[in-house]
């Protein structure tokens, strides 16, 4: 049985109807093939047929710890690394972070319709801080991507679980670089932001698998 939103989605965005199949997401790690007995936009009701062993998760939990910035390119962030594998994310304020505000609510809604569109189990927590050393607080293993690093983070295969740091558009500042150790690169290539978050998740997650 399925109800609230996802009935309302299926129902109306995806013009379910009796007698379909559809594959739905047991978050003890199975797929289920659902044949649909009933549909309305309150209530979906079927039947499972089949089943099969899914395991999507990765194994490292890479934590993406991203400097806030304007809202079309974090939410791109959001979506993109939570439909790669991220662990979790933490939008933090850094020194020369170019936006403003806690926007939970919605960043958890993109982070949950990536999650099910990736056929993942579980939902990327999302979680706004106030600084760089908030982020540390709650980070056993921080590295901060910094273009041109003598690591490439390629090479960086141990600990299994991190937190990537990412800066804002305007780079980290002084007293930020000299606040975490462990630092690594991408190439001596600048990328956006954005841009350095999925592949930096990407790089780590397959020195992990």
């Amino acid at each position: 049985m399925i109800e609230g939103g996802d009935a309302r989605h299926l129902a109306r965005s995806l013009r379910a109807r009796v007698g379909e199949e559809i594959e739905v997401i047991d978050p003890s790690g199975f797929m289920l093939t659902v044949r649909l007995d009933s549909v309305s936009p309150d209530r979906v009701e079927g039947e499972v047929v089949a089943e099969r062993p899914h395991a999507p998760e990765p194994a490292a939990k890479v934590t993406i710890a991203i400097a806030n910035m304007p809202a079309p390119a974090l939410e791109l962030v959001l979506s993109r690394c939570t439909e790669a594998g991220a662990y979790a994310f933490h939008v933090f304020q850094a020194d020369r972070s170019v936006a403003r505000g806690d926007k939970a609510e919605r960043w958890g809604t993109i982070c949950r319709e990536a999650a099910m569109l990736a056929g993942r189990l579980r939902v990327p927590e999302v979680g706004a801080l106030s600084s760089i050393e908030d982020v540390l607080k709650r980070s056993d293993h921080p590295v901060m991507l910094v273009r041109g690093a003598p690591q490439p983070l390629a090479t960086l295969a141990a600990p299994r679980d991190l937190t990537l740091l990412i800066g804002p558009e305007g780079g980290w500042s002084d007293r930020e670089l000299a606040a975490v150790a462990v630092k690594a690169g991408l190439g001596p290539r600048n990328l956006r932001a954005d841009t350095a978050a999925l592949v930096g998740l990407a790089v780590a997650l397959a020195m992990r698998e």
